[in-house]
């Protein structure tokens, strides 16, 4: 395929880099043709819509169609030179590490025999083969069936987390049911406790000072204590979260989700080598 290039020396990696320097020449190439021929389909759709012009009318949009291209030919002309400049910067920076000297004929250039061989060798040995095309539709399947591979992936580890989500939710609200239904039942037999000993206090309200004064402490007594009652049993919800949190279930499944968790962003970081640049 590189038969040209291995006639003027070239190793193959040199060999295959002027390959890649040639196709993006042109593909830059391409694109400003494409634009020289926008500026005349402009013309065309913008000033072509009478059927007879005068001498002057005709000579004005050929003047500003001029200039247009002009500034097109110009422009990729600039660019293919500084383009060349790029490019020797890297081999000049590559040859100094070495302590190189690279050195140039610029009258070689314009070597007619030489341009006519890189010329012919672009119209035949540049082009893609058959081959070269199957291999890379070949690459790419593999890449596509990778691709979908991943997503399943993830999907699945996904459902996973999901669910186990669902179950730490389920037990840690059957905890707290549990847990609300005993402190509910104690503080309603405290209420009971107080309301009794309320009852009793106003039926005794005749009696004489002592009792009064003894229903009045047995009271304040009962009262105190459910506030006691209900402070503890604040505490004792707050030691059951802390025991549950310590409990093996919890921690498994706490353990669990955090290595899903790593599992999902490894499976993202490379979904991101598959992804098509923008």
């Amino acid at each position: 395929m590189y038969s040209l290039f291995a006639d003027f020396g070239f190793n193959e990696h040199h060999q295959s880099e002027i390959i890649n320097y040639m196709r993006f020449a042109r593909s830059k190439r391409l694109l400003r043709l494409k634009a020289i021929d926008s500026c005349f389909e402009e013309l065309k759709d913008s000033r072509l819509v009478e059927d007879t012009y005068t001498v002057d009318e005709v000579r004005d949009m050929l003047d500003g169609l001029q200039m247009v291209v002009r500034g097109e030919v110009e422009m990729e002309l600039i660019n293919t030179a500084h383009t060349n400049v790029l490019l020797l910067r890297q081999l000049f920076s590559q040859a100094e590490k070495f302590y190189l000297r690279l050195q140039s004929d610029v009258s070689e250039l314009e070597n007619r025999e030489l341009l006519e061989q890189v010329a012919e060798f672009e119209k035949t040995d540049f082009k893609i083969t058959n081959k070269e095309i199957a291999k890379l539709q070949e690459d790419n399947n593999k890449l596509k069936s990778r691709l979908r591979t991943l997503e399943s992936q993830a999907m699945s580890v996904l459902d996973e987390k999901a669910k186990l989500e669902r179950t730490l939710k389920d037990l840690q609200r059957t905890q707290g049911e549990q847990k609300l239904s005993a402190q509910t039942k104690e503080i309603n037999n405290l209420e009971d406790t107080v309301a009794a000993l309320t009852e009793d206090y106003e039926r005794s309200l005749s009696a004489n000072e002592a009792t009064q004064k003894e229903l009045k402490e047995s009271l304040i007594t009962a009262k105190h204590e459910l506030l006691r009652v209900q402070e503890q049993l604040s505490l004792a919800e707050k030691e059951l979260e802390k025991k549950f949190q310590q409990t093996a279930a919890y921690r498994n499944m706490k353990e669990i989700l955090t290595k899903k968790n790593e599992q999902i962003k490894e499976i993202r970081k490379r979904l991101q080598k598959y992804e098509p640049d923008d």
